[in-house]
């Protein structure tokens, strides 16, 4: 991410000149004014071709200029990069991070930080820097207008920053999902996840953030259901519309025993629905997948509640939209349904749903099989 500094200064003051109001970016720059003596020292730096002696001037720059933040900010990211390219990735990141606490808000520092952690297999920052990107490249947005700019003005600015900033958000982005992927500790890997979606509460990979959480969270991992449904909360609370923030919580709150749980479920489950629209023609697999599990929830809720003809439809429908695309989730909706079938004593529907179900490896293969031995003791009775 390193840059022309003399461009860097030049754009900075014309800028700062012409667009006096519409300065107010939520993203840090450095501005060092041309014809300075700090940018007459840097032009003398920039022409030196030996590494080790532009290093030592760096540092008595950084020296020389230390009551002004912004020469001091950037001469220690100069040096975080010289130490970089030596192959010194401690002392790279122990001066980078100086920079940082003179342009906190500084994307180009930012990514350089991310690229060295990165490079240092460092993840514990990694994932900070990544953060405290995540939140600047999200406060673009959020900017107050200034009375004295039209609102014309001020849109074309905000989406010039937006697209200034595209590749460094970018970055980050992927840089802060792919530490949660790699993380193999449960409680490292969640307090990422935390992170990683406060800052980045609209991200791409939303979905299989969420699904990371959904794992961590469960059995087998942290088993923290009050925690999973403060995770879902949030997610819901910054995108209303995250489908796997609402099957998150319709597959936690149907099982939850505290009273009003499974009314909530239902709702979970009938907004995520409605979110999938897996009936429309542009309809994807996640879509479809994520309709059929919320129509299986539906129709677990309708048995807990003995609402069980009603569950039947459901049911079907998450049956339908299940098989071929996900094998574990159409077991425990074929269960679901076959049990609803046997509670009717429609037995003959139930023996044929069980006897599919019973041949899938799975959580649920053993319940099948034990239901379909009930299920055909009942109808050889019957006989």
């Amino acid at each position: 991410m390193k840059r022309h500094r003399s461009l860097l200064v030049v754009l900075a003051v014309f800028c700062s000149l012409l667009l006096p109001e519409l300065s107010r970016a939520q993203i840090d720059k450095i501005i060092i004014p041309a014809g300075t003596p700090a940018d007459h020292d840097l032009q003398a730096i920039s022409s030196e071709n030996d590494a080790a002696k532009k290093l030592a001037m760096y540092q008595d720059f950084v020296q020389k200029y230390s009551a002004d933040p912004a020469a001091v900010a950037y001469g220690n990211w100069q040096i975080s990069q010289a130490y970089q390219g030596s192959g010194d990735l401690t002392k790279a990141l122990d001066f980078g991070d100086k920079a940082l606490t003179g342009s906190p808000r500084n994307l180009d520092i930012l990514v350089s930080q991310a690229s060295i952690a990165q490079q240092a297999k460092d993840n514990t920052r990694l994932m900070q820097y990544a953060a405290k990107g995540g939140v600047v490249c999200n406060s673009i947005e959020k900017q107050a207008k200034p009375d004295s700019v039209t609102a014309e003005d001020f849109q074309k600015q905000i989406a010039d920053e937006k697209a200034a900033a595209a590749n460094s958000c970018s970055f980050l982005e992927a840089a802060g999902f792919n530490v949660i992927t790699s993380e193999t500790d449960a409680k490292t890997r969640m307090a990422d996840i935390e992170a990683f979606s406060e800052a980045f509460p609209d991200s791409k990979f939303q979905s299989q953030v969420s699904s990371y959480a959904m794992y961590t969270l469960g059995p087998g991992q942290l088993n923290d259901q009050a925690r999973l449904f403060a995770y879902g909360e949030k997610v819901l609370a910054a995108n209303p519309n995250s489908l796997p923030a609402l099957l998150l919580l319709a597959g936690a709150t149907v099982d939850d025993p505290k009273p009003g749980s499974v009314a909530k479920a239902v709702a979970y489950s009938q907004k995520a629905i409605e979110v999938a629209k897996a009936d429309q023609p542009d309809a994807d697999k996640p879509r479809k997948l994520s309709a059929g599990v919320a129509h299986s929830i539906l129709g677990y809720a309708d048995i807990k509640e003995n609402k069980t003809a009603a569950a039947i439809p459901e049911l079907k429908s998450a049956v339908e939209l299940l098989k071929g695309e996900d094998e574990q989730q159409y077991s425990i909706a074929l269960y679901r349904l076959g049990f609803a079938y046997a509670k009717l004593n429609k037995l003959t529907e139930a023996r044929e749903v069980l006897t599919e179900d019973a041949k899938i490896q799975g959580p649920v293969q053993a319940m099948s099989q034990d239901l379909l031995a009930k299920v055909n003791a009942a109808r050889a009775k019957g006989k």
